[in-house]
């Protein structure tokens, strides 16, 4: 099974991840959000799969914080609205096998979805 990476590859972080999973051979199915960004139902799937809520979800210190109205991190539609229009805020790395999803900090909790694989 595939294990899809939400990647920035300007983040040592996302870098990491990939490069834990790659030298484990898992397939790796990298999207690059910034360039590709989640529509709000992908989103809503994803929070769904996460094992955090969606302030651990939200990059707060990014700049782009400042510009969202609406900053009730408890409140997942908003948090959804967020994510839309600023893709930046969002946490990275993500790995989603489809079941479960885990965000890569520190980068090795992505090893979590291979070990549930084995």
């Amino acid at each position: 099974m595939a294990i899809t990476l939400y990647h920035n590859p300007r983040c040592s972080k996302s870098r990491q991840a990939l490069a834990l999973l790659e030298e484990r051979g898992v397939e790796v199915t990298v999207r690059r959000y910034l360039d590709d960004p989640l529509s709000e139902d992908e989103l809503r799937d994803l929070m769904s799969r996460l094992d955090a809520d969606g302030e651990a979800l939200v990059r707060t210190q990014e700049a782009e914080w400042r510009e969202v109205e609406e900053t009730n991190l408890q409140d997942q539609e908003q948090v959804i609205r967020a994510l839309v229009k600023y893709p930046k805020l969002m946490e990275r790395p993500i790995a989603d096998d489809g079941k479960r999803a885990v965000i890569g900090r520190p980068p090795e909790d992505v090893l979590a979805l291979v070990h549930a694989q084995d």
